[in-house]
């Protein structure tokens, strides 16, 4: 059987294919191979530059062709180096052998050949790719994704920032707020997890096979090893990675600020799937109505039906993505010893988090650009609870010492269907200022909404 979309074991590789186009260059094995040319390539061209009187500083000549391995890398590289890999049963080999082939038809580059992957273990060429991946993974596909989010939020935010909303703690009726103040609270909690996700230092080590220098110093034990590898790290690319430098490690880098970002997304998750479950629920109260696709159905056997499926997809896969970052957050920072491979083949699903993650982000932002408002809903709902203006006329009550407030407004409006001449009765009847009793009539469910208006224009 052929592999394709329909054969695809995975639904991100096969029914959500197109949707994961970004994401698919950068985080996949072809991405992974490409990261693991380019940390060679910049190691390489590093040393030529170190001081060393048997590596000289390499041409401009030769340097723009090695750079135009890593800009130029193709699928046929990758095939190219998975057919080496199939002789050597290592993928970090396969990769050196693959850059020295293409040395053979240049004089100068063939000569230094043997310093391709020079005292370095597998694992400063992967840790440093896998760093790479993430930072643009996180940079172009995934921090893009949640602004993106942000900004219609905010825009539906401002949009309906007056537009009154019964509130429903516990799911009872409860203090109205507006539609916009519900939204700028995600804007909010959304800002600053996405400032988490972004503050996260990507970080790399190149310091050999148990994080000594051990090999490096065996060559040239005079030379300042941690400080060439620090700069090869953080110099800015194409000249360094241009990440974080990590100067403790065993063979593996920690791992620790994967898990540290890792929890970020979660907690972004963790707020979307609560914003998709509540924007379901006001799609269910009637509270928004979803823009019609042609030919789209709801139902197999129930034509009226326009489900609010985005917001399933949305709250689906950000279970599975989470599921994920849970796992790779809690195994990728324990290494027995100074190494065991239990991390290996878990890092190679950081793609399959960053992709349902991806996914649900997209389905979401769908999903929110199809709701319409409601108004009349909105309005029949407020207008069917005056029991939750019993809450601002016990208020004013206790301001002016009116003994057992509460416990009356409890008597007139628990468990009852409270009309307004209800309430207005018992405000007629309060001993209080007549500008307080006017205020308190005048006062309607919709009318009742604090600083909510203020406070949703502000984000």
């Amino acid at each position: 059987m052929n592999l394709s979309s329909l054969t695809a074991i995975s639904p991100l590789d096969g029914r959500y294919a197109a949707k994961l186009s970004a994401l698919r260059p950068i985080m996949s094995e072809y991405g992974y191979m490409h990261r693991r040319v380019q940390v060679e390539v910049t190691w390489f061209i590093a040393l030529s530059d170190a001081g060393f009187a048997e590596f000289e500083p390499l041409s401009a000549e030769s340097r723009d062709y090695l750079h135009s391995l890593v800009t130029n890398f193709s699928e046929a590289d990758a095939d190219a180096i998975k057919a080496i890999e199939k002789t050597t049963n290592h993928d970090v080999k396969a990769v050196e052998y693959w850059i020295k082939s293409k040395f053979d038809a240049r004089a100068e580059l063939h000569k230094a050949s043997e310093f391709v992957h020079f005292a370095c273990t597998s694992e400063d060429i992967n840790n440093t790719s896998h760093a790479l991946q993430i930072r643009v993974g996180r940079d172009t596909v995934l921090l893009p994704a949640v602004e993106g989010i942000i900004a219609k939020l905010r825009e539906m935010a401002h949009l309906y920032a007056e537009v009154p909303m019964l509130s429903r703690t516990h799911g009872q009726t409860a203090s109205p707020t507006t539609v916009g103040k519900e939204l700028a609270n995600v804007v909010v909690r959304l800002q600053k997890a996405a400032a988490n996700i972004a503050g996260v230092k990507i970080l790399g080590k190149m310091n050999g096979a148990v994080g000594n220098y051990n090999a490096h110093l065996s060559a040239w034990p005079d030379f300042d090893w941690e400080a060439f590898s620090q700069s090869v790290v953080e110099s800015p690319e194409p000249k360094g990675l241009g990440i974080s430098f990590q100067p403790y490690s065993i063979q593996i880098e920690p791992h620790d600020y994967m898990a540290e970002l890792f929890d970020a997304m979660a907690r972004t998750n963790t707020i979307l799937i609560d914003l998709s479950r509540d924007i379901w629920g006001y799609v269910s109260l009637g509270f928004f109505k979803q823009r019609l696709k042609a030919g789209e159905i709801g139902s197999s056997t129930m034509p009226h039906k326009v489900n609010p499926i985005d917001f399933e997809n949305c709250e689906g896969n950000l279970g599975m993505a989470n599921a994920m970052l849970k796992h790779l957050a809690e195994k990728l920072p324990i290494s027995r010893w100074q190494r065991d491979l239990t991390d290996s083949t878990v890092l190679r699903n950081i793609g399959v988090a960053f992709g349902y993650t991806t996914l649900a982000y997209a389905s979401l932002m769908t999903g929110l650009n199809k709701l319409e408002l409601n108004e009349e809903r909105l309005q029949d709902d407020l207008n069917h609870a005056w029991e939750v203006l019993a809450e601002p006329i016990q208020t004013v009550m206790r301001r002016y010492g009116v003994q057992g407030a509460y416990e009356k407004l409890k008597e007139v409006t628990r468990g009852k269907t409270v009309l307004a001449e209800d309430l207005h009765k018992l405000i007629h009847s309060l001993e209080i200022p007549q500008a307080d009793k006017d205020r308190l009539l005048a006062m309607t469910p919709a009318s009742y909404i604090g600083k909510a208006a203020e406070l949703a224009k502000r984000v």
